[in-house]
């Protein structure tokens, strides 16, 4: 019983974790469309958050991954 309450507050946890991610995600590219609108943007600088905002997408996806069960074909 105590490992299922266990496992309850860890998927919790990584649930929050998901969604402060995602919104950091969504934060980045309002960044980077606002970079990119203005008359000439510093493309070093919205490369760089473009990367940020992939390993953020890659962060998501592992910790969705930890929230899938295994299951054996």
């Amino acid at each position: 019983m105590n490992d299922d309450s266990s496992q309850l507050d860890d998927e919790g946890a990584i649930r929050m974790a998901i969604g402060d991610l995602r919104l950091a995600h969504q934060d980045l590219d309002a960044a980077i469309q606002a970079l990119e609108a203005g008359p000439s943007p510093d493309q070093l600088r919205v490369a760089r958050l473009k990367k940020r905002k992939l390993n953020l997408r890659d962060q998501i996806a592992r910790l969705e991954d930890r929230l899938t069960p295994d299951i054996i074909a």
